[in-house]
């Protein structure tokens, strides 16, 4: 049995035996020669983490109704997947919402530009990635995050609703995300609106054919997720949705 005098609590931690440390946390704090190892430690990332919280919340908390975009970052200007993402921006920006995108190039630089020309409010959540450049010069309010799961947080929470258009991995990451949030009732009223026909309609064959026909899913899943090739009436689904049931937000 460990002795009390061997015991060493540090906050809310307790430690004894090996993990008794050779310094104390002030030792630590005003050693001059020490290194900067501490900055990649566990504990201190739960700080870095619930700074990134805060700032978010605190940026985003008065910006009014809005709806998250997402969509592939290699999409080209001349393609007609970028034209549909700026018009979606300014009918959005028109009917009153703020439009939410990842900031970057592609689809989510169509959709900012949209709603930057409309003159709404148009909002980039950035991510620290070896390949990205930053915020689209359309984002007027943006904020960059070093974690993802922050970062997904500020989609959910300020926005009335999806509208997604073709992507790959990481735009599908956020849409099935969104859909498990709705299936499992954490968000109560969320219209997900896929643009693009051609381009979905397969994988809602897939949903249907193999993963309801496997009792994987359950046909109210299938019907979360509605496919429209004009921007108008993807942001019609959203608007109708807001007016008639209105948006519950995660607390």
């Amino acid at each position: 049995m460990t002795n009390e005098s061997e015991v060493y609590r540090k906050g809310a931690t307790t430690l004894r035996g090996r993990h008794v440390p050779a310094t104390t946390t002030d030792q630590r704090l005003l050693d001059q020669s020490q290194d900067t190892d501490w900055l990649h430690t566990d504990p201190w990332r739960v700080m870095r983490i619930q700074a990134e919280f805060v700032e978010g919340f605190g940026t985003l908390a008065e910006i009014g109704p809005a709806v998250s975009v997402f969509g592939s970052a290699r999409i080209k200007p001349d393609s007609d997947y970028y034209a549909k993402g700026v018009e979606l921006g300014r009918l959005l920006a028109d009917a009153g919402y703020a439009v939410i995108t990842g900031g970057g190039p592609g689809a989510m630089e169509a959709a900012n530009k949209g709603a930057f020309e409309a003159g709404g409010t148009s909002v980039g959540l950035g991510i620290e990635l070896p390949f990205e450049s930053g915020l689209n010069p359309y984002v007027d309010l943006g904020v960059n995050f070093r974690y993802f799961f922050a970062r997904k947080t500020m989609f959910v929470k300020y926005a009335q609703g999806y509208v997604v258009l073709p992507g790959g991995f990481g735009t599908l990451d956020e849409l099935f995300e969104a859909v498990t949030l709705a299936q499992t009732q954490k968000v109560t009223s969320f219209p997900i609106v896929l643009l693009g026909k051609g381009f979905w309609t397969p994988m809602i064959n897939f949903i249907r054919d193999t993963l309801y026909a496997e009792g994987m899913v359950g046909e109210k899943d299938i019907h979360r997720l509605q496919i429209v090739d004009d921007p108008a009436e993807a942001v019609r689904i959203i608007t109708s949705d807001g007016e008639n049931l209105g948006a519950t937000r995660p607390e």
